[in-house]
Parts: C-alpha cells; structure tokens; sequence
C-alpha cells in the first residue's frame, strides 16, 4: 500500500507541475499580451482577470463534477479544457482580438478550478493508504509546482517570438502539456468514499463555515493567494515602467515560483512538528518581509527578494491553510468545502487582479504594497482568535480532527 501510496502522490505532482507550467506561462505572457493587444493600458491585466473568473465560476461546479465522477473524470475535463483554451488564446493572437484571447483565459479557468484541488486529491490517497501522511502529501504535491515555476517562464521566453505574432506561439505550445496531461490522469487511482458510509451525515455548508479554524483556515488560502496575486500581475508591468528587460522580468517570477513551492518539500514536516498556526504566522511575517524589500528600492535585486519573500510567505499560509481546513469536515462533506475554499481563493483573485494594473499605474510599486499589508496582517489576528476560541495552543491545532 505504501508503494502504491507514493506513486499515487507522485503522479499528482507531476500532474501539479503541467497545472502549473501552464499557469506559470500565463502570468508570464497574459498581461504583456493584453498590454500588446490594448489601447488602453488600463485594460492590461484584462487576459488574467478573466481567467481567474473562469476559474472561480467553475471551482463549485468542479467539485460537484469530482463528488459525483471521481478525481479522474474531473481531472480529464480540465486537461480537454486547458487544450480548448489554448487553441482559442492562439487564434486571439493571430487575429490580434482582446476579447477573444479574454475569452481563451477564461476557458482555461476551468482548468485551474479543477487542478486547484490537486492538494485535496493527495489528502484522499492518504487517508486511504496512510491518513498520518496527509499533511506532507498535501505539501509535497504543492512541489510539483517548482518544475512547472521554472520550465513555464523558460517556455514563454522562447515561444513568445516563435510564430510571426508574438505570444501566439506561446499559446500554442501549452496545448502540447493538456495533452500530456490528460494521458497521465489516466493512470489515477483514488477511491472517493461514501458520505453516509464513512462520514455520517454531511452537515450543511453554513455550520461548517461558522467553525473558528473553518473561518481561518479559508481566509488565510484566500487572502495569500489574493494578496500573492495583486503583487505578481504588477511585476512584469511594474518591471517594464522601471525599463527592466522582459528576461530579467522571467528571472524574477522564476524565483517568485520557487519560493512558492520549493518550500513544499519541508512546509509539512514544519508543520507536523510545529503545529499550524505558528507556520502560518511566519507566513504573514514573510508577506510584510516582502513590502520592506520592495519599498527599498526598483532594482533587479529588490524585486527578486521581495518576489521570492513573496512565494514562501504564500506556500506557508496557503499550506497551513489547506491543512487546517482537512480537519474541519466529514468525508461526505469534503467535496463541497473544498470547492468552496478554492471557489473564496478565486473570487478574492478576481479583485486583485482587475486592480493590479490600475492600482500600479495610479498609485505606483510602493502605495501598491503597502496596500497588501493589511489583508495578510488579518490572519495574524485570526490565528490569535482561533487559538483563544478552541481554548489550544498553536501547536496543538495541528493535531486536531473535526
């Protein structure tokens, strides 16, 4: 069982690391090719919006897919999806249409509100093989995300001037990794189990969500993500008003995606021996790390550290996050409130990324940052609140169970 257990995480971070080539190029490209496709630089980061409406449309809808169908059948709409999407982002750029491409980002959400839950799938195949390996399994899946940080932005430098359009390669070549992707899936094994059989009667969604560390558990996922979000679309923007090349701009977001998710490889042990809590606030420490750095300067170094502050400060919150919300629901209740967490994630996403850009043109690098600081310090006082209302310490949330 342990070997099947391994292979079964495994392949979910290399389903992990095509989820995330493929995001990894978009945040590359998406607002450059929205910015080249505009008269109006306001409508700049209009390509990442809609992608992350996309996905937040489809988060609910996903998981109802997966409660019904299973992981596989899920997973296999996503990959068909990402294909779709890419095609139809390829043909925008060859027709040079802003609205069209706006419309293959968003199809492509559905890929990412399905592969959203690719952490959810490693916390099933544990509790299936060997439940004390949840929190690393979580964690290390999250990995999978390094190889796709690193090979997406070297993809987008390449292929953007590939076709005679520029990007149009770049949208194209990510039709080849939904294929590799949905071949993979297929070789996925994870058994959903029924509610009523080994999870009682499922509460509905609203006693859930009154739970203190439920609460926290989502708010510190949403808001790392939204807060990660606003500050990762500006950069390239950002990096271009400061005359920065479009290479050092891809240097600076691989180093950003290997702070997101190199960490992975430890963030579970940490937490295991730890406890919650005290990860996620070293993760909020890190997001004010972050704005200290980019308010020090607009050099190649300064964005760098700030960015790759920026993605441990995220893998922290978002890990500690997603563990904590694994103990605050039944089995039979699991699909619903994972789909909700990702469902909050991609709606809080939506607002940071339609304000990235306008944001950063009105009131500059600095104000932008230091805007960000409030919405990660709320977790802070959250964790503070839900360790006074369980009556725990930090270190005993980790072992809690719902």
């Amino acid at each position: 069982m342990l070997a099947t257990l391994r292979f079964q995480v495994g392949l979910l971070t290399t389903l992990q690391a095509l989820l995330l080539i493929n995001n990894a190029t978009l945040i590359a490209v998406n607002v450059l090719a929205g910015l080249q496709l505009s008269n109006d630089k306001m409508l700049a980061a209009l390509p990442v919006t809609s992608y992350v409406i996309g996905s937040a449309i489809w988060s609910m809808p996903a998981a109802a897919v997966m409660r019904r169908y299973g992981r596989r059948v899920g997973y296999s709409v996503g990959s068909v999806a990402a294909m779709v999407s890419a095609l139809v982002a390829f043909w925008a750029m060859t027709i040079e249409s802003l609205p069209l491409l706006c419309l293959g980002t968003f199809l492509c959400g559905i890929y990412n509100a399905f592969g959203a839950s690719l952490r959810f799938a490693a916390a099933d195949a544990a509790d299936a093989y060997e439940p004390a390996f949840k929190t690393k399994a979580i964690s290390l899946v999250l990995t999978g995300g390094l190889i796709g940080g690193i090979l997406g932005p070297e993809i987008s430098k390449w292929s953007r001037t590939v076709l005679s359009h520029q990007f149009a390669g770049t949208y194209l070549v990510l039709m080849v990794f939904g294929l590799l992707s949905l071949g993979l899936i297929q070789l996925l094994r994870i058994t959903l189990p029924s509610g009523p059989v080994l999870g009682g009667e499922a509460r509905p969604l609203s006693v859930i969500l009154r739970q203190p560390m439920a609460i926290l558990a989502i708010a510190s996922a949403a808001l790392s993500y939204g807060v990660m979000n606003l500050l990762m679309v500006a950069t390239p923007l950002a990096m271009e008003v400061c005359s920065l090349s479009f290479n050092e701009t891809v240097f600076v977001l691989q180093w950003h995606i290997i702070g997101m998710f190199a960490p992975g490889l430890f963030t579970g042990a940490l937490i295991t021996r730890h406890g919650i809590l005290p990860i996620m606030v070293i993760g909020v420490l890190l997001n004010a790390g972050c704005v200290v750095v980019a308010l020090s300067g607009v050099e190649l170094m300064h964005f760098s550290v700030s960015l790759f502050l920026l993605g441990v400060g995220w893998n922290f919150m978002y890990t500690s996050g997603t563990a904590l919300l694994t103990r605050c629901y039944r089995p039979a209740e699991k699909n619903k409130v994972q789909g909700f967490m990702d469902m909050s994630v991609f709606g809080v996403m939506i607002t940071s990324s339609a304000a990235s850009g306008a944001l950063l043109f009105v009131n500059g690098w600095s104000v932008l940052n230091l805007l960000s600081l409030p919405f990660v310090l709320v977790c802070l006082i959250g964790a503070a609140w839900v360790a006074k209302q369980t009556g725990w310490g930090l270190g005993r949330v980790a072992r809690a169970s719902p």
